[in-house]
């Protein structure tokens, strides 16, 4: 019959190519990732042919990554590493317990409020909030005055143009990407899984090592994504909060493709920070991993000899 020619819906999903629906999500990392990143490399093998041209590719060569290199550029990477760690575990130190108290201690009728008033300044310009802090951070800003009010200092007090600002600013910026992924981690846990953990003698400090911060790796693990990928590239927050003494990376990057108008070495510089994050990432990973396997490894011997002393 024609009707038992036809095969199901099922059936006729089976047939098609299983990497059929994940082709928009790779022509999207194609055409937004894959390509920009492929002309900033091409870009970093030419060279400035002269005062007034940006970059020239008709001779390709290796030393704009040799230029890039230089010390200037390091020492405003390891400066910018050292912020980038610094304002990451802030986050995550700020994020971790106030994720916990949303999912686990606010009642359902009223995270919706907390969240909001966790998103609605993250929605504003990025740019309006760093330029709200310059102004609570200026000798005449709302921090000064307090102080001074209470007591604590004599004459006016200014945080701004220092690694401090600078790493306020970040903080206050990248948080609620560190809280939005722990919160949905933390949200799908069971509770149940934490009073079975209490009812077997195991303490809060236990129960949280042990249960609810490996069934949260995941958030944890895109929340430190989130915060110290963009946060290693950032450069707006150090120009308005740093000044010079608050020179990051992302500072350094965009004065060769707006002020000094080298295109080349810029995106040298680019391409090197883009591999250095990416080595940070993987050596941190595997350190992860390798700090896993050994708990897990010690957990093991601790159940067996446990199980073997027990009485038959």
């Amino acid at each position: 019959m024609r009707s038992a020619d036809r095969r199901s819906p099922r059936a006729a999903r089976r047939a098609l190519p299983p990497g059929l629906f994940a082709a928009p999500t790779l022509a999207w990392l194609a055409l937004f990732f894959i390509a920009p990143v492929g002309l900033v490399f091409w870009y970093s093998l030419g060279r400035k042919p002269g005062l007034y041209q940006t970059h020239s590719n008709d001779v390709l060569t290796m030393g704009r990554y040799h230029e890039a290199l230089s010390d200037t550029f390091l020492t405003s990477f390891m400066g910018t590493l050292r912020i980038g760690l610094a304002g990451t575990a802030l986050c995550l130190a700020i994020g971790l317990p106030f994720a916990y108290w949303l999912a686990v201690k606010v009642r359902p009728q009223r995270r919706f409020v907390v969240l909001a008033l966790v998103l609605v300044p993250f929605w504003t310009n990025f740019l309006i909030r760093t330029i709200g802090w310059q102004v609570v951070l200026s000798p005449e800003g709302f921090a000064s005055r307090t102080m001074q009010g209470l007591g604590l200092i004599d004459k006016p007090f200014s945080m701004l143009f220092t690694p401090g600002a600078v790493l306020l600013g970040v903080v206050y910026n990248y948080l609620p990407m560190m809280i939005l992924p722990l919160y949905v981690a933390l949200d799908r846990i069971d509770g149940s899984l934490r009073e079975a953990s209490k009812d077997l003698g195991a303490d809060r400090w236990r129960t949280a090592l042990q249960i609810t911060l490996p069934l949260a790796r995941p958030g944890i693990v895109a929340g430190l994504l989130l915060v110290f990928i963009p946060l290693m590239g950032d450069y707006v927050t150090a120009s308005v909060l740093g000044g010079a003494r608050g020179n990051m990376v992302g500072q350094l990057i965009a004065s060769q493709f707006q002020q000094g108008q080298n295109w080349a070495l810029g995106s040298a510089m680019a391409i090197v920070l883009i591999l250095v994050i990416a080595l940070t990432i993987l050596a941190t990973a595997v350190a992860g991993i390798a700090c896993t396997w050994l708990l897990t490894h010690r957990r093991r011997r601790e159940l067996a000899g446990i199980a073997e002393g027990s009485p038959a």
